[in-house]
């Protein structure tokens, strides 16, 4: 369960960055409300089980994943075609077919005669 809370609350902090950065007054003051909640969740359950190294492994693993999938989001907001993994498969994939066709016709050019 921690772990999904640090994702939920890096997805959280983004969008209080993305709200205080624009000046949205009341939006970011309600986000701060509901981090802090987020927050007091989090040092409850670490507080209570201070022999447990597992549980800040786990949520600032979760962290980290809130934290990378904020960054791809905003990122392809921004930019679609930059993060289009489906393009760049594509590429990839013609640029294989068309080495693959330059390696035969040279095999062919060495090995066959005309």
């Amino acid at each position: 369960m921690i772990f999904f809370v640090g994702i939920v609350e890096m997805l959280i902090v983004t969008a209080w960055t993305q709200t205080v950065t624009k000046t949205k007054v009341l939006a970011s003051g309600t986000i701060t409300v509901i981090n802090v909640l987020v927050w007091y969740y989090v040092l409850e359950n670490i507080v209570n089980n201070l022999g447990n190294i597992w549980i800040v492994l786990l949520y600032a693993a979760g962290c980290a994943v809130g934290t990378m999938a904020s960054t791809y989001y905003l990122g392809y907001k921004e930019n679609p075609s930059k993060f289009s993994l489906w393009k760049k498969f594509k590429k990839a994939k013609k640029s294989m077919a068309k080495t693959k066709d330059s390696l035969k016709t040279n095999l062919e050019a060495v090995f066959i005669e005309k």
